[in-house]
């Protein structure tokens, strides 16, 4: 690109050399008019005083005026070519001169006038492409310096303006791809202009698959494309419960759909956020399922207790072998009515944010041995043998009464499910964190659908036996809880046919 010094230098040199040429063309025609003016005065006067110093001669009239004739056209015509020539070259030579001169100080002057212009037009040039930390050379001498002060000054806000505008990018950045709901912007042209790494977790989405796509291109599911159509057709805000399928699991968005307004009412988009709600889903449904159970857990018991009393008030008291047999019955189910309510308080209590044990040493011999004089009588009953490898020197960090409830409650659940004439084995162990209590029975054990569900609150695996054994079905619910307070785990394993393993690891006491 050429600068404006080399242009206005190229247009002054024609203008230059123009001019010079008319000149030279002018002074050409010019000078031998004169020449030729001034060599006949001069030869006339040379003419005349050899015409004198002839006359002074005996030379013949004719003589004399041939030798004037012959002197005067010889001499005038060489005379007049050689003057011309010279005065040609002379001519030629000073343009030529003039020429270089006016060239040479024309590209001083425009060197230091023409060339800051250059430079400003070229950091102009560097801020239009964004190049925000580039600056004018400020010469007070060109004249210029306002001009390159204030160029300086735009500069450095448009810097300024750069680095907020960056640094707010950046934060707008970090704050959608940080924030926990998916968010995705589509402009007025259907084209996706900003997504967000929740919503391409959420939907198993890929980058490149969805930036710059169109939205209906790029895999949505169904009812999210619906609820983006009816965005866009009616240019208002919306708010749609979603259900996403993956991977044969049900996920549940709570959508919040915007169209997006630019300056002056302009309609650029719409802008969609999501918030999962699948736990908020399952919780509401934990609840329900909760109030129902605890309502059909409670009302078995009432129900007989209330009937078995109203038979007696109607006249069944009188024979004594009845009276006994509804008060047995009467007693048993008040039993199970008080048991199924301390487990339900214990399971709130249990349940509490903030909810803490009380962390002593714990020897883990002493807690199997008062879990397995607990269920003697369980035992008993089924004939059940109980096969134990205890390492003595196990010692935990933990609440003895509790760690008893958690091993009273996993006896008696491998106990209830186990058939008659079989063996329960306990070992305890300890490794470099934990001190473990495993109990393996040989009972129905557990189908691989049901076993993430076991610690949910009345959920039986085989509901008519735990029923019927006395169960409120809240038992590994509270294990769970109490576990965890202890920050301990409980893992299990499984075969239907085979027997279940509850395997417990209780924090050691660090020496």
């Amino acid at each position: 690109m050429k600068t404006y010094k080399s242009r206005i230098l190229r247009t002054y040199s024609i203008l230059i050399g123009v001019i010079l040429a008319g000149l030279g063309i002018v002074l050409g025609q010019l000078f031998p008019i004169f020449v030729e003016h001034s060599i006949n005065k001069i030869m006339s006067a040379k003419f005349e005083k050899v015409s004198n110093y002839l006359s002074t001669t005996n030379l013949p009239k004719e003589e004399q005026n041939d030798i004037n004739y012959m002197i005067s056209s010889t001499l005038q015509n060489d005379t007049i070519f050689s003057v011309q020539h010279s005065v040609w070259l002379l001519l030629f030579f000073s343009v030529i001169a003039a020429y270089l001169l006016a060239l040479f100080l024309g590209a001083r002057i425009f060197r230091k006038y023409a060339q800051p212009i250059d430079h400003l037009t070229e950091t102009a040039m560097e801020l239009a492409r964004g190049n925000y930390r580039i600056r004018a050379f400020e010469d007070d001498f060109s004249g210029m310096s306002k001009l390159s002060n204030s160029i300086n000054i735009l500069a450095r806000n448009l810097h300024d303006i750069s680095i907020m505008r960056e640094t707010e990018k950046e934060r707008l950045k970090t704050l959608i791809e940080n924030m926990g709901s998916a968010l995705i912007m589509i402009d007025g042209n259907g084209i996706v202009t900003i997504v967000n790494r929740s919503f391409l977790d959420q939907l198993q989405l890929s980058l490149e698959n969805v930036d710059g796509k169109l939205f209906r291109k790029i895999g949505l599911p169904h009812n999210m494309e619906s609820f983006i159509d009816k965005l866009f057709l009616t240019e208002s805000s919306n708010r749609e419960r979603l259900h996403i399928q993956r991977n044969l699991h049900t996920y549940y968005m709570d959508a919040y759909g915007a169209p997006v307004i630019g300056e002056h009412g302009r309609w650029l988009g719409i802008v969609v956020v999501m918030h999962d709600i699948t736990e908020l889903i399952k919780l509401e449904q934990i609840r329900k399922d909760f109030v129902a159970n605890v309502s059909h857990e409670l009302k078995t018991p009432v129900t007989s207790i209330k009937g078995f009393s109203e038979t007696l008030l109607f006249g069944a008291y009188k024979n004594e072998e009845t009276l006994l047999s509804f008060l047995e019955i009467i007693h048993k189910e008040s039993n199970r009515l008080q048991m199924l309510i301390n487990d339900l308080l214990d399971l709130s209590k249990v349940e509490q944010v903030g909810y803490k044990v009380n962390l002593n040493k714990v020897k883990l011999s002493e807690i199997l041995i008062r879990g397995l004089e607990m269920t003697t009588h369980l035992v008993e009953e089924k004939n059940i043998k109980m096969e134990t490898s205890v390492d003595e020197n196990v010692h935990v960090l933990g609440d003895k009464n509790r760690l008893i409830q958690i091993m009273m409650n996993l006896l008696a659940n491998a106990i209830t499910y186990s058939p008659e004439n079989t063996t329960i084995h306990v070992n305890i162990y300890k490794n470099k964190t934990f001190g473990v209590f495993l109990i393996q029975d040989e009972g129905i054990g557990i189908k691989k659908s049901e076993i993430n569900r076991i610690f949910e609150r009345f959920y039986r695996v085989d509901r008519a036996r735990s029923r019927n054994s006395g169960g409120t079905g809240l038992g590994l619910a509270i294990v769970k809880h109490l576990v965890e307070a202890h920050h301990g785990l409980i893992e299990i394993e499984s075969e239907v046919g085979k027997g279940t393993i509850f395997t417990v690891s209780i924090p050691i006491v660090k020496s």
